[in-house]
């Protein structure tokens, strides 16, 4: 077989992220971009290359499910997760600043260059001689995977650096760039994702963990709604649904298993993981106790109390909050009897638990997107567009609630805005808990962050204003030279 060169340094994937001995990775200045790409093959390569920034991995996938991911850090901002020490603790407490946070900033600080890279991919593949129907699937998909990176950075920092192509294709001249403003910003990741949604395979079709129209479509929605646009959230909800191919799935748990959803019409993006470390799911690791029963981890993170006690009783959405075990020390650990385990609350784990596993990581992939997110954000659109509640929002709440086991809502009990988005976080932070981090830009969203974390922790929050956005790294600041201007409040 023919080995493939790829445009990586030291990296070995797949499509699915899974080492591939035939792979043959080569430094960048060894590939001569007159020649390459020239072959199916070389586009697909820069494609995986796309890819690789966003797997699960600990050493360099931004969502790995470890204290080095951002669903680990961004849910630890809020009452779903908890922790006493490291990033978790910054995150807890907002206690986050420019000078101690090293787990915060090198989000930005370690994948903002991907995005470089990406443009640059795109850049070879619209000026390769490749068939065009390959020029245009690949470029779909690497617009898709910038576009995705470009909004969870500027969801956790603001408005970054984006190197314009013509700085990227001369990179011996030090030009210090500014970071794009808001509007900037948001019509770049707009315009990426409007394009990959038109040139994307629909879902049907799509293979498992890779991107279709419908995961283009699904970070419009999170783009809209961090901009308030509830008029466009509704249009591309539709858009989604009118696909018809996505539906939620009978039984929420499955989803979470170690068998791979990947027949599931619910999945709309969701990252492979494998025993090899390509791309990993620590998760049970993180969260289950030295002395948990079966296959241990690290105990590095807990639930609240607070997020616990938030559920109805019969909530399925509760079951992987685990709130009572009997250690190997013959122990019962809950509530009376915390110990250093669950002072703050549950274990979460969310995923069902790997008995089988023989490593520290399990198999259970890492869900990302599904269809419960359309039905909840077009809820949350048609009730803010008009600023009024209707039954069509409600109706939409209650299929995701009647999933759950749930007693159906009524609209005269949500009659008001207020009301009703106070009941719309809540059900956003029960169904999405511990999968892509996305509740604090909700909270963000509707002005409760701060307050949310003042009620959670009291005299010892360090929140204000300013922390809905992190801060960027000295580093970074002191390489703009002027240029790259610090958040407010962290100077």
């Amino acid at each position: 077989m023919k080995k493939i060169k790829l445009i990586l340094l030291g990296t070995c994937l797949t499509l699915l992220f899974a080492c591939n001995p035939e792979l043959e990775s080569v430094n960048y200045d060894e590939i001569n971009p007159d020649i390459f790409p020239t072959s199916e093959a070389d586009i697909q390569s820069l494609v995986y290359a796309a890819y690789y920034p966003l797997r699960g991995a600990y050493s360099d996938g931004i969502h790995s499910t470890s204290e080095k991911g951002t669903m680990f850090v961004l849910d630890a901002t809020t009452e779903i997760l908890q922790g006493d020490f490291g990033v978790q603790q910054l995150a807890t407490l907002h206690s986050y600043t420019a000078q101690n946070s090293g787990g915060i900033t090198r989000f930005y600080d370690d994948f903002y260059n991907k995005i470089s890279s990406m443009t640059l991919s795109i850049d070879r593949i619209q000026n390769s001689s490749v068939n065009e129907n390959l020029k245009i699937s690949g470029i779909a998909e690497i617009k898709c995977a910038r576009a995705l990176l470009c909004y969870e950075l500027f969801d956790m920092y603001g408005p970054i650096v984006v190197a314009p192509l013509e700085v990227l294709k001369n990179p011996l001249s030090e030009e210090p760039l500014a970071r794009l403003s808001n509007d900037e910003m948001v019509r770049f990741i707009e315009k990426d994702l409007l394009d990959a949604a038109s040139d994307l395979l629909p879902p049907s079709e799509a293979k498992y963990g890779r991107f279709s129209q419908g995961m283009a479509r699904m970070l419009l929605i999170r783009l809209y709604l961090h901009e308030k646009r509830w008029a466009d959230v509704e249009k591309q909800a539709n858009l989604i649904m009118a696909m018809n191919h996505y539906e939620l799935e009978d039984d929420y748990l499955s989803m979470f298993d170690v068998q791979a959803p990947v027949d599931s019409n619910e999945i709309i993006w969701a990252i492979p993981a494998d025993y090899a470390g390509t791309s990993e799911n620590q998760w049970q690791l993180m969260v289950l106790p030295s002395n948990y029963p079966g296959r241990a981890g690290w105990g590095t993170i807990q639930s609240s109390w607070k997020f616990y006690d938030s559920f109805e009783e019969q909530d399925i959405r509760k079951t992987n909050l685990i709130a009572e075990y009997v250690g190997t020390d013959g122990v019962t650990y809950n509530r009376s009897n915390p110990g250093t385990i669950m002072q703050y609350g549950p274990i979460p784990l969310k995923i069902s638990e790997d008995a089988a596993r023989s490593t520290a990581i399990t198999t259970v992939d890492i869900v990302m997107y599904r269809y419960a997110d359309v039905l909840l954000s077009k809820a949350e659109a048609l009730a803010n567009k008009n600023n009024t509640p209707s039954q069509q929002a409600i109706d939409l709440v209650n299929m995701v609630r009647n999933r759950a086991g749930l007693d159906a809502i009524l609209l005269a009990d949500y009659a008001d805005i207020d009301t009703f988005n106070k009941m719309i976080l809540l059900e956003r932070s029960h169904e999405y808990w511990c999968e892509n981090g996305q509740y604090r830009a909700d909270l963000i969203r509707h002005g409760k962050y701060s307050d949310y974390n003042i009620d959670l922790n009291g005299v010892s929050s360090q929140t204000a204003p300013h922390k809905a956005l992190f801060p960027f790294s000295l580093d970074k600041v002191s390489e703009g030279k002027g240029a790259f201007l610090q958040n407010p409040g962290y100077n």
